[in-house]
């Protein structure tokens, strides 16, 4: 009996914990998600509102061809940004979680410094590196790398360059933090055993930090592929994103339910990618799992 008043006593005590994070994800979280869904499904109206009744002609309209590309160069993007932050933010991750306090201390600046200004100052910034007369290209002039009249904005890579820079501190520190908590004396364990740096590098380290990554990989994939400043300011008509098109719709088309139905379409796109991401995560664990059973 006085288990059980102790269990109720905890139940209770953790709903009034969490309580203000479920009526704040509630309210300014599910009841807006849930009118854009709605909207997806009303027609639209010659003065830019939205019109009586219910339609499916809106999610008809996503069968457009422009919108299969917009989605296949969102996705590969993105993809591809994720892609290279991991790749940057492992060995970033591991140096910071060995080396010295202070030394870790000053990376840890350097690495939060950018966020001390305005995201839309940081971009600018690299339009202006980037441009035709900027120091950057007149640089790659002078080495021989590009040519002169080689256009460093508006096009894909610009964009690629710019959201791999703006979305590489979101994957350093969950790295980082799982990387603090991993025992480094497993490392060498492996090299005693004959493993090489880099062997053990992949088959403990990185496993070892699994989710760290898989964080790290959410935290990135999910912001890059809602973008739409950085291609709006660096890429080009040819780097238009999902996300500049629910932007041309919301304020200068004033089509509030085709927004919403490109809002809803990116939305189920998030929620594929998170739970491939989850499985991904679950099989590697398994397999793991598997190989050290076997061992």
């Amino acid at each position: 009996m006085a288990r059980d008043r102790g269990l109720a006593r905890g139940l209770h005590n953790e709903l009034i914990l969490t309580l203000p994070s479920f009526t704040w994800l509630f309210a300014f979280f599910l009841i807006p998600t849930l009118i854009i869904f709605g909207y997806a499904f009303k027609p639209s109206d010659i003065y830019g509102g939205v019109g009586e009744g219910w339609t499916l002609d809106t999610l008809k309209g996503l069968a457009n061809p422009h919108y299969y590309l917009l989605i296949w160069r969102t996705l590969w993007l993105s993809i591809l940004t994720t892609a290279i932050c991991l790749l940057l933010a492992l060995p970033m991750g591991y140096q910071l979680a060995v080396t010295s306090k202070r030394l870790r201390d000053l990376l840890l600046l350097l690495i939060v410094v950018p966020f001390w200004s305005s995201f839309l100052i940081r971009i600018f910034a690299w339009k202006s590196l980037l441009h035709p007369e900027g120091a950057f290209k007149t640089l790659l002039v002078w080495l021989h790398i590009v040519a002169p009249e080689t256009t460093l904005l508006y096009n894909s890579g610009a964009v690629l360059l710019v959201m791999v820079y703006t979305y590489l501190p979101f994957a350093v520190f969950p790295i980082y933090a799982a990387a603090s908590k991993f025992n480094f004396q497993m490392i060498e364990a492996a090299k005693d055993l004959g493993a090489s740096r880099s062997q053990a590098f992949l088959r403990v380290f990185i496993p070892g930090i699994r989710k760290g990554i898989t964080t790290a990989m959410i935290m990135v994939f999910i912001p890059a592929i809602g973008a739409y400043v950085i291609p709006d300011l660096v890429g080009g008509a040819n780097s238009e994103m999902i996300g500049n098109k629910i932007a041309e719709k919301t304020f200068v088309e004033r089509n509030l339910p085709q927004a919403s139905a490109l809002s809803a379409l990116l939305a189920f796109v998030v929620l594929l990618a998170m739970v491939a991401i989850n499985q991904l995560s679950v099989r590697s664990r398994i397999f793991d799992t598997d190989t050290r059973n076997r061992e």
